[in-house]
Parts: C-alpha cells; sequence; structure tokens
C-alpha cells in the first residue's frame, strides 16, 4: 500500500511525471541504438574487437565526467538539456550514410560524442530535478527512473533488432534521432524557474575540482560514494564470469540474454520500493543491504543449477541499484545547486568508471582461476562496503545516544 501511493504520488507531480516520460522515451532509442551499434560494426567489419569497442566508446567520456559535468553548473540546466537533446538528434542523422567499413569511424566518432553529451545531460539533470521536485519526492523519483531505465532496456534491444534486421542501422540511428526531439519537446513543458547562475570567477578546472572536493570531504557522501565504487568494481568482476557460468550449466552462450532479463526485472522491482525504503532506513541502511544481498547473489551462482542461477541475477538486480539510488539522492539532498551538476558528475564517475576496470581484471581472472572460486571471493568482498555502512550508521547511532544521555543528565 505504501509503495502503491509513492509511485501514485510522483506520478501526480506533473513535473515528475514529464520527467520521467522523457527518460522512457529516450531511454528507449538509446538502449536500442547501443545494442544495435556493436551488431552494426560486426556486419560492416568481420571484427568482434572492433564491435566491442562500440561499448567503449559510448563509456569513454565518463572518465572525465566531472570535467564535463561542470557545464551544467555554468549554463542554466533547462535551456541545456533541450538543445543538448535537439544536438543530438542532429549528431546522428550522418549515421545514414554509413553503409560500408569506411563508414566506422564516423560511427565511432558520433557514439563517443553521445557518451560525452549523455554525461552532460546526467549531470543537468541530476542538477534540474532538484528545483522541478519536490524534495520529499527525490527518494522515490530516482528509484522510478531507474526502474524507466531498466524497463527499456528490457523491450528496446529487442525492438532495436527487429528495426535493424528489417531496415538497417541507420533506421535505428533515425528512431533515436526523433526520440531525442520528443525528449526536448517534454523538456520544454517543466515548469521550473530557475536563476542565471553567476559568471564564474575561477577556471573550469578550477570549478571541476571544487565540485570533486565537495563529494569528497562529505562526510555522509564520501562513504556512500565509495561504496558505490567498490560494489560497481567487484559486481563488474563477477559479470565477467556471466559466459564460465553459462558454460557450466551446459547452456550456449545467448543463454546470458536469460539471466540479463532476470536482473532487470529485479532492477524494475527496487525503483519502485526505493521511495518508502529510503524514507524508512535512510540512504546508509538502504544501501547496505542492497549490497549485501548483491553478494549473497554473486557467491550462490558458484551453484551450477539454473534455478540457482537466475533467482541470483534477479536477485543482484534487486540489490546492486539500491546503492546507487542512495548516493544520487544523498547527493541532490547534500550539494548547494550552484555545484550540483559537477558534483552529480563527480559521483557518477567514481561509481562507473571502476566498472571498465572490473570488466578489464575479470576477462584476465576468468582464464587463470575458476570461476566458483572467484564468485565466492567477490561475495565475500562485496560484504566489506555493506559492512563499513552498516558499522558508520552503527556508530552515528551510538554518538546520537551518547549526546542525548549527556544532555538529560548535566554534570
Amino acid at each position: 500500500m505504501t509503495t502503491s501511493w509513492s509511485v501514485t504520488r510522483l506520478l501526480r507531480d506533473r513535473n515528475a511525471a514529464l520527467y520521467l516520460t522523457g527518460v522512457v522515451v529516450s531511454g528507449f532509442g538509446s538502449s536500442a541504438l547501443w545494442l544495435v551499434s556493436g551488431v552494426w560494426v560486426k556486419d560492416l567489419t568481420g571484427s568482434n574487437g572492433l564491435a566491442a569497442l562500440c561499448t567503449a566508446a559510448l563509456w569513454a567520456p565518463t572518465l572525465v565526467g566531472p570535467a564535463l559535468g561542470t557545464l551544467a553548473d555554468r549554463v542554466r540546466r533547462k535551456p541545456l538539456l533541450i538543445w543538448m537533446n535537439l544536438g543530438l538528434g542532429t549528431l546522428l542523422l550522418p549515421l545514414w550514410t554509413v553503409d560500408s567499413p569506411t563508414g566506422v569511424g564516423l560511427l565511432f566518432t558520433v557514439l563517443f560524442l553521445y557518451g560525452a553529451a549523455g554525461v552532460v545531460e546526467d549531470a543537468a539533470n541530476s542538477a534540474l530535478v532538484v528545483a522541478a521536485v519536490d524534495p520529499v519526492l527525490l527518494g522515490g523519483f530516482n528509484g522510478l527512473r531507474m526502474t524507466a531505465r531498466e524497463g527499456m532496456k528490457l523491450v528496446a534491444p529487442l525492438a532495436g533488432a527487429a528495426l535493424y534486421t528489417a531496415y538497417g542501422g541507420p533506421s535505428v540511428a533515425l528512431l533515436d534521432a526523433l526520440t531525442f526531439v520528443l525528449s526536448a519537446g517534454l523538456c520544454a513543458l517543466l515548469r521550473v524557474r530557475e536563476e542565471r547562475p553567476e559568471p564564474a570567477t575561477e577556471s573550469w578546472w578550477r570549478q571541476t575540482a571544487e565540485g570533486a572536493r565537495l563529494v569528497w570531504a562529505h562526510p555522509a557522501l564520501r562513504p556512500l560514494v565509495a561504496a558505490g565504487g567498490t560494489t560497481m568494481c567487484l559486481t563488474s568482476l563477477g559479470s565477467s564470469m556471466n559466459y564460465a557460468v553459462v558454460d557450466a550449466l551446459g547452456r550456449s552462450p545467448a543463454y546470458t540474454g536469460v539471466m540479463y532479463a532476470a536482473q532487470g526485472v529485479g532492477s524494475v522491482a527496487v525503483g519502485l520500493v526505493s521511495g518508502p525504503a529510503l524514507r524508512r532506513l535512510g540512504e546508509r541502511r538502504f544501501a547496505a543491504y542492497g549490497i549485501a544481498l548483491t553478494a549473497v547473489a554473486v557467491a550462490a551462482r558458484a551453484v551450477p543449477y539454473e534455478a540457482v542461477v537466475l533467482v541470483c541475477s534477479a536477485a543482484g538486480g534487486l540489490g546492486l541499484p539500491c546503492v546507487l539510488i542512495a548516493a544520487c539522492t544523498a547527493v541532490q539532498r547534500e550539494i548547494p545547486s550552484a555545484a550540483l551538476g559537477r558534483a552529480a558528475a563527480t559521483a557518477d564517475t567514481l561509481m562507473f568508471a571502476p566498472n571498465v576496470i572490473g570488466l578489464a581484471v575479470g576477462a584476465a581472472l576468468v582464464e587463470l582461476v575458476g570461476h566458483r572460486m572467484l564468485l565466492v571471493f567477490l561475495g565475500v568482498a562485496l560484504l566489506a562496503p555493506a559492512g563499513a555502512l552498516a558499522q558508520r550508521r552503527v556508530s552515528s547511532a551510538s554518538r546520537t545516544a551518547d549526546r542525548s544521555s549527556s544532555d538529560a543528565n548535566p554534570a
């Protein structure tokens, strides 16, 4: 009942509903293109390595996320988002000419710029949401945004693959361009009052460094962001074992798609309950419980039974987003609006960049060590960030109780 009331209240909020509709629309196009880009390059070149580089091109700008996010603090966020969406729609149009291996360079360039624009958009969105949505609804909104994104990942790749098969890669690029135009229109409908930012008195790099300092020096944000980065690194190491897990089940590599679908169902579910859960537990406990559930899910995948593996995939999808939702909500609440764009981008970089490290190291380790031993080790290792967050919660509660006792019994 509480969850249903929370979701209903959010959807009745005009700005929240427009925002979430925009996430669904743009997420559909983006998810379709991200899948198709690798298939497109594979068909044009026959190279698995070049196909894999499509994902790398999209993720690479995350490494300089704090610098890109600073742009969201130098201009008004709503006009920036409108123009960024229109710009992305225009950026995709040249892909209509890619029909041979000579066009792959253009495709990679577009994907890299696409990823960079996505970093700026995420930073501007995180900052504008604080002004557009009731602060009481932030936790639930961030959860529903996760639900919308993950929901699109379940349906958009299939639609994109069907469109690609029928009409080729340019048709998927055109579909994505249209979704960005629609997203720009939805953003234009938002009712939000923004003050024009003060003219910058510091260099771009000083502003970027200040955003990073605000996140890392904050006693509530640093442990959440650090736990998020550690969790993402360890779970990406575990993701590198997916094909070994499938081999142990006696299934073909395509079975990983079933595992990802189960994971997506869990991620959709957590978004629906995150609002009430955050209000009841607070960010740290919500994150700690989610990481602990992820730890169990990762370790139990060592058991070679399909039912166990699928349950663990769903449990991982349920548990992993908790720390990301908690950290995002905490950053929005704790950082001043003027610096929120670069701070949000810094937090995203610190949490998502470790994915690259985890995937690379995991790909090497799985060839050297049995996957079952690694999965159990990673599950145990994940208990460390969960325990650290829980311990900080206990310590904070103890200090509060001590202060209350001292106030009640003055010397």
